[in-house]
């Protein structure tokens, strides 16, 4: 979407706002929403508050500073109502909540959050500030629902820097873990229907996070490490092993081989199984659960993969194996916020500016994925699969096949 030569509103995109019906406190903080998330459209390479004004005919850079940064508004009521459109519009109701993590290079200290930690998109240790979001993935469409910035220990634990970027008093030291467990929380009293949680290992293997999904009885498809202890009974004297020996010690015929939908070089294929276990806590506790093992049909050791379900002990090996990979459908979100949407290029350097900045990018997101299910409504074109690809053929097998 390209509106940066055209002083002229952009009708789609003014029929999604009036559809979305973000409230906020002053008349001028719709227009500076509308004009943000406007720009942020744009083909522009850089949209930081310069480019934006660029873009967007009649917008000035401090306005736009302005409004990310010092405008009265009510940012949970902006993510609830957009939700809420999505939820009638985006989703058949079959959706899976996916939790993670993604960062974004920053240089400078000043930034709110910043400080030496994995920043994502480098691939290792460095200067920037990491963020924790969820969204929804079902047959019909992917879309972001919830985002926090993590605030590190040498942040949260210094009022004085706390004062300067105007972080407010409630907002707690927690871990990334937790704060997804939070984001999951707002999730659902937005009403986003979760069938299942799925995330990677960072944010969903911890045990406080997967014994609060537990206690709230939610289901889930985390990814385990590899040396998560895990046991077939649940009887002390049981023998215990690590997670990837548990699957190393499982003989050939349990497995099963599945492909996926297919791709640009053929069928996706992998080989699964399942089994009943319990999950054995640092404090001697089980938790009853199963072990999902996943390994290519020919490939090195190092790519095989362990799941840790919380799901019916007779859930179908391909609803587990679906579950599992759609965790995979938040990347896609993360690149587009990104690479189009200029996510990474905030200059606010306080709380309110960073979260602000981080709210209109996912309505920004949210506005793309309305389009296309607009034009795919007009065209009556059939539903695409989530991404990653959806399970292959009806089970035979439940998961319990294989202890």
């Amino acid at each position: 979407m390209d509106v940066q030569s055209s002083p002229a509103a952009v009708p789609a995109w003014q029929e999604c706002l009036a559809s979305v019906q973000v409230r906020v406190r002053r008349p001028e903080g719709r227009e500076a929403l509308a004009r943000s998330t406007t720009g942020l459209l744009t083909e522009r390479p850089h949209t930081n508050g310069a480019t934006l004004a660029q873009a967007v005919p009649g917008t000035r850079a401090q306005r736009v500073q302005e409004f990310l940064t010092n405008m009265p508004g009510d940012a949970a009521d902006r993510h609830r109502q957009r939700v809420q459109q999505l939820l009638a519009e985006a989703t058949t109701g079959d959706g899976v909540l996916v939790c993670d993590e993604t960062g974004f290079p920053t240089q400078g200290m000043a930034s709110v959050g910043v400080a030496r930690q994995d920043a994502g998109p480098l691939g290792q240790v460095g200067h920037g500030q990491v963020a924790v979001t969820c969204c929804d993935t079902d047959p019909r469409a992917t879309w972001p629902v919830a985002v926090r910035l993590y605030l590190p220990h040498a942040w949260a634990q210094d009022p004085a820097r706390r004062q300067q970027a105007r972080v407010p008093a409630e907002v707690p030291l927690q871990t990334t873990p937790e704060i997804a467990l939070a984001r999951r929380e707002h999730a659902r009293a937005w009403g986003v229907p979760q069938r299942c949680v799925v995330a990677d290992a960072d944010e969903g293997d911890h045990p406080n996070v997967l014994m609060g999904l537990e206690a709230r009885q939610a289901p889930y498809v985390v990814a385990g490490r590899t040396d998560v202890p895990v046991r077939r009974g649940h009887l002390a004297s049981t023998p215990g092993w690590r997670a990837a020996e548990r699957r190393q010690s499982v003989p050939r015929w349990p497995w099963r081989t599945m492909r996926w939908r297919r791709g640009t070089q053929g069928w996706w294929r992998q080989k699964l199984v399942a089994g009943r276990g319990w999950r054995v806590t640092t404090d001697g506790h089980r938790h009853a659960g199963g072990l999902v093992g996943e390994r290519a049909p020919q490939g090195p050791p190092e790519e095989r993969t362990s799941c840790w379900s919380h799901l019916p002990h007779d859930t179908p090996l391909e609803t587990l194996a679906g579950y599992a990979h759609r965790r995979q459908a938040i990347e896609p979100c993360h690149e587009e916020a990104t690479g189009a949407l200029g996510w990474d290029q905030d200059q606010g350097r306080v709380w309110l500016g960073c979260h602000r900045h981080a709210v209109t990018v996912l309505l920004a997101s949210s506005v793309l994925v309305w389009l296309e299910q607009r034009h795919r409504h007009t065209r009556q074109s059939r539903r695409r699969d989530p991404v990653p690809p959806s399970a292959g053929p009806p089970a035979q097998n439940a998961a319990g096949g294989a202890s």
